[in-house]
């Protein structure tokens, strides 16, 4: 329980870091036989450095009711 604890809060502290996450994808923009244009396009995943910090608090909580069993 202890390093479930421990894991989450640093889960929690690479949300907090890292609030995007981005991804590219290809797309096929003009296919005329044997020539073949495609794209690249971007995709981003954005979120509040709060989930980070909420993460944390939960993965705080789990670690002080760890301590307290023992």
């Amino acid at each position: 329980m202890k390093l479930a604890g421990i894991i989450i809060m640093i889960v929690g502290l690479a949300l907090t870091i890292f609030t995007t996450f981005s991804y590219f994808t290809n797309r096929k923009v003009l296919d005329l036989g044997t020539v073949q244009i495609t794209r690249e396009e971007p995709h981003y995943l954005n979120w509040s450095p709060f989930i980070g910090l909420a993460v944390m608090t939960i993965g705080g909580f789990i670690l002080l009711q760890a301590r307290k069993k023992q």
